[in-house]
């Protein structure tokens, strides 16, 4: 694991230093012989830019290290590059830490560009997301958007009981603010 976590630290510099051996190889060698080292190389550089250290923050997540995990994400320059899924992922990870840190808008932001990251592998978070946006939502005081998030959220599927409880609860709590007794009623009776 040690040697595994190694090399995505240093991907990157380990893609240019095969590719500087296949440059002196090819001095000596030629191309041909020269050629694995320059792929190895390309793909190393490209591994690092399309998938970054999301391997490395998960890890540091399962073992319960959040400040670990924030550093390997602060080391994503450019997480337009991922592949869909994982910029999908980075995006929602970069949206829970602004969430933890109260910071409504960034969270809101990072949630937003996770949805449009549009990913087909990850399409069963796409409930999850629209339930957090209603719960920013909420929090700043646009009971319109939350209202509109949390059905959407419950449209697109909620992956557990616990979820669908705590939009519908949401979705009562704002009908009735608004007075709509009847369809808060119904909101309480499907939690």
């Amino acid at each position: 694991m040690k040697l595994l976590r190694w090399f995505i630290i240093y991907r990157l510099i380990v893609g240019f230093v095969v590719l500087a051996l296949g440059g002196v190889l090819q001095v000596f060698e030629g191309f041909w012989p020269a050629f694995p080292l320059y792929l190895l190389g390309v793909i190393f550089i490209l591994m690092h830019y399309t998938i970054g250290p999301m391997r490395l923050v998960q890890l540091s997540i399962e073992e319960d290290d959040p400040d670990a995990a924030i550093a390997h994400l602060n080391k994503i320059k450019y997480p337009k590059l991922l592949f869909k899924p994982i910029r999908q992922s980075y995006y929602m990870l970069q949206s829970n830490l602004a969430f933890a840190g109260k910071d409504l808008d960034k969270a809101e932001e990072h949630l937003r560009k996770s949805l449009n990251t549009k990913s087909s592998l990850l399409k069963e978070q796409e409930g999850v997301q629209y339930l957090q946006l209603g719960m920013i939502a909420m929090q700043k005081g646009d009971s319109k958007a939350a209202r509109e998030n949390l059905k959407l959220a419950l449209q697109k599927g909620l992956p557990d009981d616990d979820n669908k409880a705590a939009a519908y609860l949401q979705l009562a709590s704002l009908e009735i603010q608004r007075r709509q007794n009847k369809i808060g009623k119904d909101y309480f009776r499907k939690i």
